[in-house]
């Protein structure tokens, strides 16, 4: 790390993950360990899906249909 705090991401992880100047990143902290992942062009499309298998079968419609 820098003085500055900057860091250096290593050529091979800038090439697997596609980076080229200019593009924006995001820094997940997660307990000791960093994850770096290229932001995504559109939060939607990037987070659908990921409630699969989270809640036990058949509770979202239960839930749903509570709110009638």
């Amino acid at each position: 790390m820098s003085s500055k705090n900057q860091i250096v991401i290593p050529r091979e992880a800038r090439e697997a993950l596609g980076l080229k100047p200019g593009d924006r990143i995001l820094v997940l902290v997660r307990g000791e360990k960093v994850i770096i992942l290229e932001k995504p062009k559109s939060y939607h499309t990037a987070i659908a899906g990921r409630g699969r298998g989270v809640y036990p079968k058949g509770y979202l419609q239960k839930e749903r249909a509570s709110w009638k």
